[in-house]
């Protein structure tokens, strides 16, 4: 009772604090996300029970009607993850992460420091070019069997999430806030960037934050065991190569439907895609799965996403979004890397409590309002500062679907990430604005 007390006094802080600044509807909302972020963070609560919440407490308080708040916890991205983990947990079952992590482990030092710069490299060059959720929930398994301790299944888990967050900015396809970056310069008839020259304004970016976050990873670490870890590369029986067979085959659909999408303008919802093999899992003699083994999907995941899309819908809906633009209107008369710097701060520890893709949403549209009183290419840069701080929160699992994913191996505390994740966020920020700063100028 103690830690939902101080959640609670938290919150009520919050929304005294808020309350001279903003409307009354502003404030509440304000108190009840400081509320949530605090007893995420305290684990006073299980995390779906905490997830659950806004379906409560957004009514009763006047923010949102509960069918506007429900829906959120409906939203198609939800079974694109329900998807995923049936194959990961099909995965488990015929314990084929066993011969992928021996394939991987093949490549690096068998030591935890290259154990976590090979899980983060890896994750980070997949999710440059396939969706970051997708290869989280598909290098899970590796990264939570590596090892039987503990403390290095943490390590290897959270370079599993953080890499794929780092690397799909690499690419415009990478993640979701990309997409509506370009989305949102395309609309308004703005320089759009072609796919190689976006690589090349984002490879100092990612080649920055993957020589530092696995090195930040590994401290602490370093010294521990890894002889638990299998060297020899297995046998594939003959229901791991039917599995095998058609990971390979989801590979190459994720792979031709990225391009068909980039180069044609058609493809297949992703979603669809994930769900179908997903589904696949269970159908006899070619699948894996009983329905019992739906008993392992971790459902307080898709209960998390709910509550961040429902926290997003509040900021839009209630015009809390154009308040706090309102109020960020000193940032307009900053020097360049001072609105790269307070642009990247507001949009990453915002991020932490919302989901990235809805924040970008909000966002853009915000500092557009900044980027249109400036020379276009300072305007251009200071939309990509919004769009990839939105990709690097590292503290919360509700930040990012890679963080949400890694959450659900119930291996990881929410405080533990918060400590390592709050690190990363400062890091993350440092680099994202130098690198604009004294890089960018010379490409855009």
């Amino acid at each position: 009772m103690k830690k939902i007390a101080v959640g609670i006094g938290i919150g009520v802080l919050f929304f005294g604090l808020a309350l001279p600044f903003f409307a009354m509807p502003h404030a509440v909302t304000i108190g009840i996300v400081a509320l949530l972020v605090a007893l995420w963070t305290n684990e006073a609560l299980p995390l779906g029970v905490v997830s659950m919440l806004p379906i409560l407490l957004f009514p009763v308080f006047g923010i949102l009607s509960t069918s506007d708040v429900t829906a959120n916890y409906s939203k198609s991205i939800i079974f694109l993850f329900l998807g995923g983990f049936m194959l990961a947990i099909a995965i488990e079952k015929t314990a084929l992460h066993k011969y992928f992590s021996a394939k991987l482990l093949s490549f690096f030092p068998q030591t935890p420091t290259g154990i976590i710069y090979a899980l983060a490299v890896t994750s980070a060059l997949l999710s440059s070019i396939l969706s970051n959720t997708t290869i989280t929930l598909m290098l899970m398994p590796v990264a939570l069997f590596l090892s039987e301790n503990v403390r290095l299944k943490v390590r290897f888990l959270l370079a599993t999430a953080y890499g794929a967050s780092i690397g799909g900015i690499l690419t415009p396809i990478g993640t979701p806030p990309n997409l509506i970056l370009m989305g949102f310069l395309e609309d308004h008839h703005l320089p759009m960037m072609t796919f190689g020259g976006w690589m090349l304004m984002m490879l100092p970016v990612v080649g920055l934050m993957l020589l530092i976050m696995p090195y930040l990873l590994s401290r602490g670490v370093a010294g521990e065991s890894v002889s638990d870890v299998d060297q020899k590369i297995p046998e594939l029986t003959g229901e791991q190569k039917r599995l095998y067979r058609i990971i390979a085959l989801l590979a190459a659909v994720l792979v031709g439907n990225t391009f068909l999408k980039q180069f044609v303008g058609f493809a297949l919802d992703e979603k669809l895609i994930l769900l179908g093999f997903g589904l696949l899992m269970f159908l006899p003699k070619i699948g894996f799965l009983e329905w019992e083994d739906t008993r392992n999907i971790p459902y307080e995941i898709i209960f998390l996403f709910g509550a961040g899309f429902s926290i997003a819908a509040a900021f839009s809906q209630t015009g809390l979004a154009s308040d706090i633009a309102g109020k960020l209107s000193f940032v307009s008369s900053l020097p360049l890397f001072g609105m790269f710097l307070v642009v990247a701060l507001f949009v990453t520890f915002s991020t932490e409590v919302t989901s990235n893709t809805a924040l970008t949403s909000i966002a853009i549209p915000i500092f557009y309002e900044f980027a249109q009183k400036m020379p276009i290419d300072q305007g251009t840069m200071l939309l990509m500062v919004a769009t990839v701080a939105a990709s690097y929160a590292f503290m919360l699992p509700i930040a990012t679907p890679p963080n949400a994913i890694v959450m659900s191996s119930r291996i990881i505390k929410i405080r533990e990430m918060a400590a390592i994740g709050l690190k990363l966020n400062f890091i993350g920020i440092a680099v994202l604005c130098l690198v604009a700063y004294f890089v960018w100028g010379w490409l855009v």
